[in-house]
């Protein structure tokens, strides 16, 4: 049964392409529905974002980047690490609401459930690998590219399916405990300051609170990115990692999100 419950899953942008290709178009376009700005807030957003922790780490606090990449400044130190983090963050942070916002839907018409924590997970990445795709064609520019590039697409896929395992379980837990819709962005918050974005890990002196910090998988994600664009080096450990953690953490989302799905129209 559960092989079954896990290939079901793993299919179902396959399976259901269609579903999946029109939810996914709705979701995607329907963020600037009735909106002046359009496509501009792809942009202006995370732009925004990253000038203002520019300003404050750079001018305020007066941050430097670390040693490794002295060659570099730091506010290209901090955006590599910070886009694929907001891709991250703002997709988990919406996943509590993705069946409880679609409840009429549920109830009322039997479809594959499933497709909803996938297209909530696809829409915003896409969203924000524009974005981050943009920035790597100006590193490019900027003489970065190395054949390490290549494993790219991987580890975004790999942060990807990561973030989706995650989304899956969220959101079929806030289904059962409406509370959780709080807790996550709080989660979400403090995960941001534990993971060396907008400082450098190197500040910690300790040796041993750093490794504590390959415990957290956005660390890895976030410092294979930087080495591989800014040093053109692969760090080895981190990769891994992830790899090992994004694939168990989608299929057990998966998993345990089949188990529980036939419940949805009782609850909600």
């Amino acid at each position: 049964m559960t092989n079954s419950l896990v290939r079901q899953w793993i299919l179902t942008p396959i399976i259901h392409y269609r579903l999946f290709h029109n939810f996914t178009k709705q979701d995607f376009l329907g963020q600037f529905a009735a909106s002046i700005g359009g496509l501009l807030w792809l942009f202006l957003t995370p732009i925004v974002q990253i000038l203002t922790y520019a300003f404050v780490f750079s001018f305020v606090f007066r941050m430097e980047s670390p040693e490794d990449f002295s060659e570099t400044s730091f506010v290209l130190f901090m955006v590599i690490g910070y886009l694929p983090w907001f891709a991250f963050a703002d997709t988990v942070a919406r996943s509590p609401n993705l069946l409880i916002e679609k409840a009429p839907l549920i109830t009322k018409v039997m479809f594959p459930t499933q497709i909803i924590p996938v297209v909530g997970t696809v829409v915003p990445y896409l969203t924000h690998g524009i974005g981050f795709g943009v920035l790597l064609l100006y590193m490019i520019f900027q003489g970065h590219l190395n054949w390490l590039w290549l494993w790219m697409p991987l580890v975004f896929f790999l942060q990807f399916l990561f973030t989706m395992g995650l989304v899956a379980i969220i959101s079929a837990l806030c289904v059962f405990l409406r509370d959780l819709q709080q807790l996550v962005g709080i989660l979400v918050f403090i995960w941001f300051f534990l993971t060396p974005i907008v400082y450098p890990i190197s500040m910690i002196q300790d040796e041993s609170i750093q490794n504590l910090f390959l415990l957290n998988p956005m660390h890895s994600f976030v410092n294979i990115y930087r080495e591989v664009v800014l040093l053109g080096e692969m760090p080895f450990t981190n990769l891994y990692i992830i790899i090992p953690v994004s694939l168990l953490t989608y299929l057990f989302g998966g998993w345990f999100y089949m188990r529980i799905k036939h419940a949805f129209g009782d609850v909600l």
